[in-house]
């Protein structure tokens, strides 16, 4: 699944001396077979923590029921559908990752793919969660299912958003799962291999018999192929349902042709922003410099300003459309967005996600590591915020101003989404204990072409021209696991 030609001039994706294929093993299996180390028992710890206030809160909710929040007879929607949206939106990541990097043939997708998958599944869970806890009767979450339910022949009403949402994460999070099992199979097998005792019973349990065999390689890679054309289509289709929540509506503010290509665009940016968050710190308490490089996140960062300038436009579109449509409840709607109660939300929301991300722009901001590390941090609030702006301000002030009220969150609000996103990470730890974060026979695949020591042989032999090599050289220096002593001895 990686091409074999790799031009000299393009950065490389493996740096480091004396790479071999067991060291690249050894090195990526090394916090799956190591006792961990302190900084991750810090982070688990507080993890943990947040999972503990979320299992308070959906339990206090359960037990009290939906009143627990801030809703009123106005905005019948807020913290928990804001909150569902968000996690849908972080979870597009790693479907495009995966999938659609793979079909185009990009190798840089290698060292990440593994993270991004995993937290695509982990924040469906996140998501999928919300669904449920706003139902208000969850012992009845079977109803959203296909199925006739006890009164007889009435089937699921399928006008309803809520059927849609069941639909749009039960297609999302099998395909996902699947995907993400499949290419963990090698390294599992690896782990197998490696172990002894009852760990060596489990991992060859669950990695389904593979044995490494040439007809299993090229079954894989079928497999692969496969899944990622059919996952691809996930990558528009499950936030375009999640727009149809809004779309499909009458109210001013969502009632817009532009929700679909514009969610689908706010996913991928906000994904992308937290698989930058999550491998900027695995890294380097992990010591996988040599494999998640600085074209890794200098690549993904180019991605995030992409997806923030479609953002930025979708933004200006929408001010145009309900200038243009000439109706005063739209415009009104979009004003209250700057001179409501609620302007700070807008400010916040058009701040993180349009002005900060256009310092992208500058080389020395997208291969700055602490600066990467909290531009991703920053979307990941504004998009928070547009999602919280989109719905609860297109509520809060509808076409009577006598229904019109302010929403003010309850502590249950604040701890069930505080709670959601302690959930998360005590679940992408617990996947970084227990089974690799990079995909390692997708990375041994680059070592012959795409790594820094096979490029360093091509310029001893003289292979290259001056000028090329001067290039590559000064290409390197925004890299941190680069030794730039040894080209001087070459």
């Amino acid at each position: 699944m990686s091409g074999h030609n790799e031009s000299l001039l393009r950065e490389p994706l493996i740096t480091g001396e004396n790479i071999t294929y067991a060291k690249i093993t050894n090195d990526i299996l090394a916090p799956v077979e190591n006792k961990p180390n302190k900084a991750w028992w810090i982070g688990f710890t507080f993890a943990s923590l947040g999972a503990t206030l979320w299992v308070v809160c959906v339990s206090y909710t359960f037990w009290t029921g939906i009143g627990a929040w801030g809703l009123n007879k106005t905005v019948g929607w807020a913290w928990d559908i804001t909150g569902f949206v968000w996690w849908v939106g972080i979870g597009h990541a790693g479907t495009l990752i995966s999938a659609v990097l793979l079909l185009f043939r990009q190798n840089w997708r290698n060292s990440i793919n593994r993270s991004a998958e995993a937290m695509t599944i982990f924040a469906v869970i996140c998501a999928a969660t919300y669904v449920v806890s706003h139902m208000g009767r969850p012992w009845l979450a079977y109803w959203v299912l296909p199925l006739p339910n006890q009164f007889g022949s009435l089937w699921v009403n399928f006008n309803s958003p809520l059927v849609w949402d069941m639909f749009a994460i039960s297609t999302y999070f099998s395909v996902s799962l699947l995907f993400w099992y499949t290419g963990l199979l090698p390294d599992i097998a690896a782990i197998r291999d490696r172990g002894t005792g009852w760990r060596r019973k489990v991992y060859s349990i669950f990695s389904f018999g593979w044995t490494g065999s040439v007809k299993t390689w090229q079954r894989f890679e079928a497999v692969s192929l496969i899944l990622a054309g059919i996952a691809t289509p996930l990558v528009l289709s499950v936030h375009t349902i999640v727009s149809m929540d809004f779309a499909t509506s009458l109210i001013p503010g969502w009632h817009t042709t532009i929700f679909p290509p514009y969610f689908v665009a706010g996913a991928i940016f906000s994904g992308f922003a937290m698989v930058q968050t999550l491998l900027l710190v695995t890294r380097k308490v992990m010591g996988l410099e040599n494999y998640i490089t600085m074209f890794h996140i200098e690549s993904m960062n180019k991605i995030i300003l992409l997806t923030g300038s479609i953002v930025g436009v979708a933004y200006l579109t929408e001010f145009f459309i309900a200038y243009y449509s000439g109706n005063e409840y739209e415009q009104y709607t979009f004003l209250n967005r700057f001179i409501g109660p609620y302007w700070w939300a807008g400010c916040m929301m058009y701040g993180c996600n349009v002005l900060m991300t256009q310092l992208m722009w500058f080389k020395k901001v997208r291969t700055n590591i602490p600066l990467s590390w909290v531009l991703s941090i920053v979307v990941n609030i504004g998009m928070w915020f547009e999602r919280f702006v989109i719905i609860v301000l297109s509520l809060h002030r509808d076409f009577l101003p006598s229904s019109w009220a302010m929403f003010y969150p309850t502590w249950v609000d604040m701890g069930v989404f505080i709670g959601s996103i302690g959930l998360f990470f005590t679940l992408f730890l617990l996947f970084l204990r227990v089974l690799p974060s990079i995909a390692i026979a997708e990375v041994k695949l680059l070592l012959k072409t795409a790594s820094e020591q096979s490029k360093m042989k091509l310029i001893a032999e003289g292979h290259q021209k001056p000028e090329e090599v001067k290039e590559y050289v000064e290409s390197l220096q925004k890299f941190d696991s680069v030794n730039q002593k040894q080209y001087a001895k070459i």
